[in-house]
This record gives C-alpha cells, structure tokens and sequence, in this order.
C-alpha cells in the first residue's frame, strides 16, 4: 500500500512539472501558427488553452498534448485571407463535427492500415520540419513578420541570420540547455531536465542582463479569458460550399495527425489509446474552440514528446499545461515575455533528437527495398507539403508495393491425371495484380479435352480474380473444351457467371473463405 501511495504522489508530481515544462514551450508556437495562418496570437494562445484542456479531459491518449499547429495553420491562412477570420470560426466548428462523426462511426480503427514504414517516415520527417522551423529563431528579425516564416511548414531560405556576439550568445544558451536537459536526469529526477534548463537559463539571461531575443519580443501573450462568440457569418448554402472543403480537409488532417501521435506515445509508454475516443475528444475541443475565438487543433507531437519525456503520463499533465497556460495569458504575461527563445530553440532541438528515428538508418540495408524507399518518400513528402499528404501517399505507394510483390506469387503446376485430364494446380492470391500472369499460363489449344483447374492452394481475393475465372472459363468453352473449376468457395461460386455451371462442387474439401468484391 505504501508503495502505492508513493507511486500515486509522484506521478502527480510529475504530471504537474511536465504540465508547467509544456506551457511554457506552447507560448511561442501557438503565437507563430496564429501567425501563420493570418490571425492574432490570442487566437492561437485561446485554441491551445482550449484543445488541451479538453482533449486531455475526454480523449482518447492519457499524456498526450493537443493545441494550435502549423499543419492546420497553413491551410487556414487562405481562407482566412479571402473570407475573414468569421469564416475560420465557423470552419473549425464545422471541422470538429465531423470528427466526432468519424470517432461515433469508429473510423479511428483504420489508423491500423498505416504500415511501419509510414509511421518511421512520419516521424523522421516531422523531426527535420521541426528542426528547420527552430532556424528561424536564429533570425535578426522581430515581430510577426519575423515569426511568420517560423512555422513548421515555414521557410527559413529568405531569412537574415544572427552573426557576431548576437550568434554567439543564442548559439551557447541553445548549447546550455541541450546540456541541462541532457545530463540532468542521470544527477536527479526531482524535476523535469527541460523545466530546470528553462529556469537555469532564464536565470542566467536576466541576471547578466545578457543581449539575446526574449518570448515578449515575438508577440505580446497578455489577455482576458476567452469569451463565447458565434461566428458572423451568413447562415446559407453559400457559407457551407465556402467552409465545408476547408472543414473536411482540416479534419482529415487534425485525426490523422492526433492519431500518429497517439501510436507513437502508445509505443514510448507502453500503454494503449482510445483512437475513437481521441477522434471525438478533438472533435468536443474543436467545436468549442470555434465558439470561443480559437483557430482550432490537434495533437502535437514536438509537445508530446516533451510530455512523456518529462514524466507526464496522466491526463493531469494536459490539464495542467493548459491551465498554466491560461494563468500565463491573464496574469503572468510579463514573466513569460521574459523567458529567452533560446532556451526553448534548445528544448525544441532536443525534442527533434528524440523523435527522429535513429535506427531507420540502420535498418535500411535490411528491410525490403520497397519499405525503404517508402519511409524516405514519406519523410521528404512531410517535408515539402504536409503530414496528411504525406501518409495518403505512402499508404497508397506501400498498397502498390505490396500488390506488386504479391501478384508475382501466382503460380500454376500443370500435370496430367491418370483418366487423361489436363489439371492445373493455381498457387498464390488471385487479384487485380496477379490476374494477367494468371492467364498467360494457360494454353486452351494445346490441353486435353477434359481440363481441371484447383483452387485448393489459391484464393480468389476481389472481383478481378472472378472476372480472370469468367475469361478462362470463357476461352475454353470457345475451344470447345470441357472445364472443372475445383475448390472455389461458396461465394465465389454465386459471383461467377460464364463458368458458374462449370464449378464442381464438393462441400467436404471446398474452402470456407470469403471474396472481397463490390459485386
């Protein structure tokens, strides 16, 4: 029991300190997604105090850090920019519906139709966009201009880079905290390593009144509480045609990037999340957001990361990264505004370190050449565009690797039987990728007038694979030969329809699998 209780006391701890480590590091990036998508940084400070708070209440992933992100901002700034931040609201309201929709019709499952390869390029690609968007502190500007172009999907190609003792100064505070965060655990784990490199560095700034950017030299974060506002937008079928491409879009990236990062702080914890639940928890957070001023969000990995990193594992450390948040925003303002970019350009450094997958570069020579070359179409693809684009397309390329591996597997052993019958044994999954090899091994004019064809060691997987049988069956009648088609199963059976009468039926050895078809 008093092992229990031990475990129980520093668990909240942890949960607390880790909460207060990810605040902090939330300020910055919720001010430069606002800024990206063309709105005032309230409106990204109010999305992330509202989406963490309530996916960490009712989601599906204990530990996990949901707020403003830059794969969200970057397709709102066009329509923000044509139709007015009015139409934003009504579009994250519209967005969070549907995915509540998507968790009520259980659609978080298919995030299982993700393969490894995805998931590895995923990260690594993600851990270099945010390695990229941390060369944006080191620039000379100021301001929002300054910070637009911070983004995770921002560039940093047009920006004027620090030089003398201003370069020096950012480069060795960076250096500081990297070394704190690093080495501290293996002293104590009283308190999380980033929070104490913060503080530590932070301290060092102020009482050496050393020349280096500070958080309020991005954006002023001071504010009120977020007030209930319906968006003004008109109530009409043209609003709806405006908003709802923007809204499904948004979705579809808000769920798929919520549940990559649930499967990755599954795997780092050791524990499992509710894909469904975390569908309609960012849903929830997301409706309420639009009716609250938020620019609306999701789950965070780079935030994540620090979490679990940190020791938070409950769902006491999202609520109190939000809540600290909120407490930064109405009365700390000016502390926060005094805490240096280079201690959080470090952490952020650190965070790109633990995220990218290290051992994808040694299993390279190892794992087939087709999984290979997916986890690096992947990580350049969530470069250069954006998450959602990037896992579609390596789904769909990993489908075609798979098919095309696969529809090599088909094979036919062709014998004859003592009562002189030409029998063909098929070997290997019939489908749409196997169908024409299937076919080039069959020679009606040169068999004997009886022909058998087994299934026994095939299944017929889709309807291309029936459509094959029908050719065949097809070509021998014309040759005026007689076919048996032996050990289809019964639904294979009812599909054909040239060579239905052609099928022997023998229930005792006949298959009991299923044709998948969209017959």
């Amino acid at each position: 029991m008093f092992d229990i209780r031990v475990s129980r006391v520093a668990s909240v701890k942890n949960d607390l300190l880790s909460g207060l480590t990810v605040a902090l590091a939330l300020v910055p990036e919720a001010v430069a997604f606002a800024f990206v998508a063309g709105v005032e940084p309230l409106v990204g400070l109010y999305a992330a105090f509202m989406v963490g708070l309530i996916t960490a209440t009712v989601g599906g992933r204990p530990g996990m850090i949901s707020g403003a992100t830059g794969a969200l901002a970057v397709v709102m700034v066009a329509l923000v920019a044509d139709h007015g931040v009015e139409y934003l609201f009504a579009t994250v309201v519209l967005m969070g519906i549907l995915q509540v929709l998507a968790g009520i019709f259980r659609l978080g499952k298919f995030i299982r139709m993700v393969p490894h390869p995805v998931m590895l390029g995923f990260v690594n690609g993600l851990a270099i966009v945010i390695f990229l968007a941390q060369l944006g502190q080191f620039g000379t500007g100021s301001g929002p201009g300054w910070l637009a172009g911070t983004s995770l999907e921002g560039s940093v190609a047009d920006v004027a880079f620090m030089e003398g003792q201003a370069l020096y100064i950012m480069l060795g505070l960076v250096a500081l905290t990297m070394f704190i965060i690093h080495f501290l655990p293996r002293l104590t784990k009283m308190i999380p390593s980033s929070l104490a490199a913060i503080l530590v560095v932070s301290g060092l700034v102020i009482g050496f009144g050393l020349d280096t950017r500070s958080v309020g030299d991005v954006a002023g974060i001071a504010g009120g509480l977020p007030k209930f506002h319906i968006p003004t937008v008109p109530l009409n079928w043209e609003t709806l045609t405006i908003i709802f491409p923007y809204s499904v879009i948004l979705a579809a990236i808000g769920i798929i990037e919520s549940l990559l990062t649930l499967r990755m702080v599954d795997e780092i914890t050791e524990t499992h999340g509710s894909s469904n639940r975390e569908c309609v928890g960012q849903g929830v957070a997301n409706v309420v957001t639009g009716f609250f001023g938020g620019m609306g969000g999701c789950a965070m990995i780079g935030q994540s990361m620090i979490n679990v990193n940190s020791g938070g594992r409950g769902r006491l450390s999202g609520i109190t990264a939000a809540l600290c948040l909120l407490c930064f925003i109405l009365f700390a303002s000016s502390l926060i505004e005094m805490i240096p970019v280079a201690a959080l350009v470090g952490v952020m450094f650190m965070v790109v370190l633990g995220t990218f997958e290290w051992s994808s570069f040694r299993i390279m020579n190892k794992v087939p050449k087709g999984d290979a070359f997916v986890l690096v179409l992947v990580s350049v693809v969530t470069v250069l565009t954006d998450l959602a684009v990037a896992v579609v397309v390596g789904v769909i390329v990993s489908a075609l690797v798979f098919a095309w591996e696969h529809a090599k597997h088909i094979r036919v052993e062709k014998q004859n039987d003592e009562k002189g019958s030409t029998v063909y044994k098929v070997h290997g999954p019939l489908f749409f990728g196997s169908t024409t090899g299937f076919l080039q091994q069959f020679n009606p004019r040169d068999d004997n007038t009886d022909v058998i064809v087994d299934f026994a060691d095939s299944r017929v997987s889709d309807h291309s694979g029936l459509e094959a049988i029908d050719t065949l069956a097809e070509r021998y009648m014309n040759a005026g030969k007689v076919l048996h088609l032996r050990h289809l199963s019964r639904d294979c059976r009812k599909l054909l329809k040239k060579a239905g009468s052609l099928v022997e039926v023998n229930v005792i050895e006949d298959p009991r699998y299923f044709v998948a078809t969209n017959a």
